[in-house]
């Protein structure tokens, strides 16, 4: 059945139907353009015909955007084969063309939309005449592509620019920001917003009032609003927006550069001229490598990852309704919060009702929050709220379907804390361990069933991560991992899989960063300069100011369990040298005002002036060079350290690896994570670089030898569009540009 469908009224009105029938939510696809430009042509057609109305014949949306996965078909093309490029034009163009026939049938055409309109969705929408939302603020409006880094290539980057001028569209197009109806017609990309359910007449009485059928820059008397680039006001909007794209991407983003350079351009030709050039811009954006390696993380990996791919098979599934979290510290509380926000009854334990009373403490402030904001209602918080029981008696666990343990990281600390859960505890109850240190099945011990026990590594602050990283001991069962799994997706998180095994993945690989950044400051580097290069690779803080956050005392503290698990392999580095020094100095970083930094009441900081003394500046002035050279130690470092956990087996899965660390510690977007950052660059040239490092800085940037077989052997980690092509297999609905939701199972 055709994704469109078209019947016309007696009133000569033609309601045009969107709905994709072998999907869950309606994604554009080429056939689906195919069927599209044959009813407009219709539509033009036909004198008993005033005017249309394009509208869906799904509640969940208009449209959640379009295909990825044929999309990502065109990705690998090479630009030097012309004959190739064209025909990989002559194919995305066809959603300009399409959308172009829409505005310029010479009908008044509208568009009812009910539900989120997103990507090619909206582009479809910003191609009718006039365009009609439901009063639900739950409705979601943009052209998110940025975000995965491509361009909108429907028209949506000529649209937009056109409708609202340049400083208010580079925003919403560079930042891929979504807005509800309100703020849409607030900035003018939609005309009305109606109560829900009367969009479709709404459109309907539009054009049996004579809409006008021309858009605003098919006018001879259209102005740019704001001034076109070499007017005087214009020129400073396009100076403004081109200094915003520096600012936000750092140069590594590609697409945010050539959706300037197509509104730039675009805006200065007609519409016929200027889609051509969206579409020039959107192929080269889409066969770039870090589009490539976006899309296949962030709409292949990560939403399979969210499903539960790696759930073990044959395990029966049932929902979790009491968990027990033992210790009401910042993690416990945390824990607790999103598995009462989930609807799961909570019990949480401390050494004292009290004591567990504060935990709980911490969701009624953060509800007071949203409550005052509005984002939430008072009747919804105190509702989650009954459902955290605060208490300082174990036997308040008896019957709980699991316990997260989140006391204090020490094993006897813990393995008291195990024994007394137990003793009220069902045979079949999964026993997880919240720890980023301590070896699983050392923690197992404490548990007569083993099978039973795994570790569940949240990040903080837990209600805002969405990363848990589970952590599967050498006796844990396949039953215990499943049920694990069920419950990171039923308080709406998303798992990785790692084996026990000294700090696991995320925080392993995490340590890499902040310890490089110290390893830096040991080289003579200024500490500014080395906080700016991180950010400037895209790690959302640079690493000594990241230190800072974290807790210098806690990274003190994972340096001796490091020694401790790894004996005498455990090498003293530099990076010792550094915090041993702060500790001694009594910096413990922003909590207490002073670490790498000093910071004031105002929240402001200064380098603290002791680094100096001790490791003083020997290179204060950047150049192109140093700065790559800094870039390649960050990410490399990063990158090499999970290679290495694949090759050791504390990872069985790349996607496992690019997912937990963009979620974990916010490895940088652009790369598709720290494996698709190894494939951008190629592996046998990563390795080459790692080589050089090395020699010039030591063995932790050696590469593996799993590295140079893959390198011998001509093999990668993933195939050419494997993620996205597997992940379309099991579920049609997943691959929609603009849109990460994984539609169901």
């Amino acid at each position: 059945m055709a994704d469109f469908t078209m019947t016309v009224g007696a009133d000569g009105v033609a309601v045009i139907l969107f709905d994709c029938t072998t999907r869950t939510m309606n994604t554009l696809t080429a056939a689906g353009w195919d069927a599209l430009a044959a009813l407009v042509e219709q539509v033009k057609a036909d004198p008993a015909i005033r005017g249309a109305v394009i509208a869906s014949g799904k509640d969940n949306g208009f449209c959640a955007g379009a295909d990825l996965g044929e999309m990502m078909d065109y990705a690998g093309v090479r630009p030097a084969d012309e004959t190739a490029q064209r025909a990989v034009f002559d194919t995305l163009f066809k959603a300009n063309r399409v959308a172009r026939a829409v505005e310029t049938c010479g009908k008044p055409v509208a568009a009812a939309i009910g539900g989120l309109a997103l990507g090619g969705g909206l582009e479809l929408a910003l191609a009718c005449h006039h365009r009609v939302v439901a009063d639900d603020p739950a409705i979601r409006l943009g052209l998110p592509e940025a975000t995965i880094g491509l361009l909108p290539g429907g028209g949506g980057t000529q649209r937009v620019g056109r409708l609202l001028g340049i400083a208010r569209a580079m925003p919403l197009l560079q930042e891929g920001a979504t807005l509800n109806p309100a703020r849409a017609l607030e900035l003018g990309l939609i005309d009305a917003i109606v109560a829900k359910g009367e969009e479709l007449d709404a459109a309907k009485a539009w054009v049996l009032a004579d809409g006008d059928p021309v858009a605003p820059w098919d006018r001879k008397d259209f102005a740019l609003p704001g001034g076109g680039p070499y007017s005087e006001s214009g020129n400073a909007e396009f100076i403004a927006a081109a200094a915003g794209v520096a600012k936000s991407g750092l140069g590594n983003y590609p697409a945010r550069m050539n959706i300037a350079r197509a509104v730039y351009e675009g805006v200065q030709v007609p519409m016929d001229a200027a889609i051509v050039i969206e579409t020039r811009y959107f192929v080269a954006t889409l066969q770039t490598p870090a589009a490539r390696a976006m899309i296949r993380t962030q709409f292949g990996s990560l939403p399979a990852l969210r499903r539960g791919e790696s759930r073990p098979a044959g395990i029966e599934r049932g929902p979790l309704r009491k968990v027990a979290v033992l210790g009401a510290g910042m993690m416990g509380a945390g824990i607790a919060h999103v598995l009462a926000k989930a609807g799961i009854e909570t019990v949480l334990i401390d050494v004292s009702v009290e004591a567990a009373q504060k935990g709980k403490a911490y969701s009624t402030k953060l509800l007071d929050r949203l409550v005052a904001k509005g984002t939430t209602s008072r009747e919804s918080a105190g509702t989650l709220l009954e459902r955290i029981r605060p208490s300082g008696d174990y036997a308040a666990v008896t019957g709980s379907d699991a316990v997260i343990e989140t006391v204090f990281e020490d094993v006897s600390v813990k393995a008291e804390a195990t024994a007394k859960a137990l003793a009220h505890l069902g045979p079949d109850a999964l026993f997880a361990t919240n720890t980023s240190t301590l070896p699983i099945g050392r923690l197992a011990v404490a548990h007569p069933d083993p099978s039973r026990f795994i570790g569940m590594h949240f990040h903080s602050p837990v209600d805002r991560m969405e990363l848990v990283e589970v952590v599967i001991g050498e006796a844990t069962g396949q039953a215990a991992i499943a049920q694990a799994l069920d419950l990171v997706r039923q308080i709406g998180k998303t798992a990785i899989l790692a084996h026990d095994s000294p700090f696991f993945y995320t925080s392993r690989v995490f340590d890499t960063y902040i310890r490089e950044g110290m390893e830096m400051l040991a080289d003579g580097i200024a500490p500014l300069m080395i906080d700016h290069v991180g950010r400037l690779t895209g790690m959302p803080r640079g690493p000594l100011e990241l230190t800072d956050d974290v807790a210098i005392d806690l990274v003190d503290r994972i340096a001796r369990q490091r020694h401790l698990l790894l004996g005498d392999a455990a090498d003293r580095r530099r990076s010792d040298d550094v915090v041993d020094m702060l500790m001694a100095a009594g910096r413990l970083g922003r909590k207490n005002g002073r670490g790498f930094y000093d910071y004031d009441a105002s929240g402001s900081k200064r380098v603290w002036s002791g680094l100096g003394e001790r490791w003083p500046v020997t290179v204060a002035s950047s150049s192109p060079e140093l700065i790559g050279e800094m870039r390649r130690r960050f990410l490399h470092r990063q990158a090499v350290e999970a290679a290495r956990c694949l090759a050791e087996g504390v990872l069985d899965d790349p996607r496992h690896a690019d997912v937990g660390a963009i979620l974990g510690w916010g490895f940088p977007r652009w790369t598709g994570g720290p494996v698709s950052y190894i494939e951008q660059i190629g592996i046998g040239r990563f390795v080459e670089e790692c080589d050089v490092l090395s020699a010039l800085l030591g063995e932790r940037f050696s590469a593996p030898e799993s590295l140079r077989n893959m390198v011998r052997n001509r093999t990668r980690f993933y195939t050419p569009n494997s993620v996205l092509r597997r992940a379309y297999g099991r579920n049609q609905n997943l691959v929609s540009l603009g849109h990460g939701h994984c539609g169901t199972d």
